[in-house]
């Protein structure tokens, strides 16, 4: 009898053993499911800005930049001023007054950023006086404020103008979309929410011929047709250093 209750008590604790090990294997599996579905939903997340950038631009490979956005008559007339600051540099963090919403040249950081990237948003945005330091270099900046920011179908069109101006071995395509926002300085005048800046040596319109002076250009919203003709008139040549990527 003794021996019987305990053959009972050993075939109850093996199931009990075997009751254990199928929930630490189910435990176990649901983890590692749930590890992979957080993976996928990682490289998801990762991925759906990009899938989502290709779809909306797919139909641009054939459009002109001219096409994109708003028409030229979208801006007004293109305005300059003489121009200081050239080879003034600071160090990054400097606090650097610009008079001008936004800046077409100044006293600036005395690094700027690479070629590469030519559309950012606010919380990726290099420093004011470092975009100053690439305009020196010769690039054309399209500065937007927070009604295009918040205005999904324009940000398309800078995705899209961005898009058509993507390279860095051909120094033509220095170009820059950034956002100006209320903590860089004063908003641009009325109705206006784009702003095209150069710094210019003395190119296209400028007021005094042979002397340095900034190029301004504000539009109502992104336009492809006058960003084209205003990069035609102030090349990156037209620029106090325009070789320096």
């Amino acid at each position: 009898m003794a021996k019987q209750a305990k053959t009972d008590r050993q075939a109850v604790i093996e199931s009990i053993r075997k009751q254990q090990k199928s929930a630490e294997k189910r435990r176990g599996t649901m983890i590692v499911g749930v590890c992979v579905l957080v993976a996928l939903l990682i490289v998801g997340a990762a991925a759906y800005r990009p899938l989502v950038d290709w779809w909306e631009l797919r139909g641009i490979q054939d459009q002109a930049l001219s096409d994109i956005g708003a028409p030229a008559d979208a801006c007004g007339e293109v305005t300059t001023k003489k121009a200081t600051g050239s080879q003034e540099h600071v160090e990054p963090g400097t606090p650097i007054t610009y008079d001008d919403a936004p800046p077409a040249f100044g006293t600036h950081y005395n690094v700027w950023d690479e070629m590469e990237r030519k559309l950012y948003i606010e919380s990726d945005r290099p420093d004011v006086g470092e975009l100053v330091h690439n305009l020196e270099h010769g690039y054309t900046i399209l500065w937007y404020d927070e009604t295009v920011a918040a205005d999904d179908a324009q940000m398309d069109d800078l995705r899209a103008i961005a898009q058509k101006l993507q390279g860095t071995d051909d120094l033509r395509l220095k170009f820059k979309a950034v956002p100006w926002t209320e903590e860089d300085g004063e908003p641009f005048p009325k109705g206006q929410h784009v702003a095209l800046t150069h710094w210019s040596i003395g190119g296209a319109g400028a007021e005094t011929t042979g002397k340095q002076v900034g190029v301004f250009q504000y539009c109502e919203a992104p336009s492809g047709a006058a960003l084209e003709q205003f990069m035609e008139d102030y090349p990156y040549m037209d620029s106090p250093e325009p070789t320096v990527r």
